[in-house]
């Protein structure tokens, strides 16, 4: 099952993104404290990261000066977000799951047309200076959510890119994906430190996961997006009622 849920994490996130709310609450489901799921998690969807950036590569030309200061900003904030899981208590941390998990739901709800207010957004060349005020504000505490938890954090840094004007969809997931990496190297490199990380079911998802990517990156343009998010937004609704009922039973 956990092998099952890191490739289907893998196939998604290629085709629409979210498949944290597949492999967390499976970790939970078989055991694992809330707080070591979620680095487990972490840590098994980390490498899939980079062969997004590397598909995005050439989107990413003459984008420097973004990545530079909200690459920055990411590891400040994905670090921030991280001490504060490590130092939540464990039953804190368990009352808080279901309601994460439905924000991260709405938040992928959202994305849709968070895609398309970017594609509607005039283009900035040389953005001035309170905008980046907002994208590095707004980025920050993205990278703080991302650190503590991440599900969904992918469309909370979509709508920064929005700040920036930034009218290219495929040049805003590239920056998205090398945020993404900034964030979730730092945390993980805080959990592994703090022995958060449970090993071998990490690695084994990893790999499940990577290779998921690769099969989702093969179908994406064979399957309708519309159906997968459909069916990632019903799951994540299904798994908020049931840990809500588990909490208050």
């Amino acid at each position: 099952m956990m092998i099952a849920a890191a490739f289907a994490a893998g196939v998604i996130n290629s085709i629409a993104g979210g498949g944290t709310l597949i492999t967390f609450p499976m970790l939970i489901w078989l055991g694992l404290d809330p707080k070591v799921a979620n680095a487990t998690s972490t840590v098994a969807l980390w490498p899939g990261l980079f062969g997004g950036l590397l598909g995005y590569r050439r989107e990413l030309e003459n984008s420097s000066a973004i990545l530079l200061r909200l690459g920055i900003t990411s590891v400040i904030g994905g670090a921030i977000g991280a001490w504060l899981l490590i130092w939540t208590p464990s039953p804190t941390f368990a009352r808080l799951v279901p309601f994460l998990i439905l924000f991260a739901t709405i938040l992928f709800m959202a994305g849709g047309s968070i895609n398309r207010r970017l594609r509607l957004q005039p283009i900035v060349a040389e953005p001035i200076a309170l905008w980046w005020l907002g994208a590095i504000v707004f980025q920050f505490f993205s990278a703080m959510y991302g650190g503590y938890f991440g599900a969904g954090n992918g469309i909370l840094m979509l709508a920064a890119m929005g700040i920036l004007g930034l009218h290219d969809i495929n040049r805003a997931n590239g920056i998205k994906n090398f945020l993404g990496i900034c964030i979730n190297s730092i945390a993980v490199l805080s959990f592994a430190l703090k022995g958060l990380v449970v090993w071998p079911d990490a690695l084994i998802m990893a790999g499940a996961a990577t290779l998921g990517g690769y099969f989702g990156a093969h179908m994406a343009v064979r399957v309708q997006q519309a159906n997968i998010r459909r069916a990632i937004i019903l799951i994540g609704f299904v798994i908020t009622f049931v840990m809500l009922w588990r909490l208050w039973h």
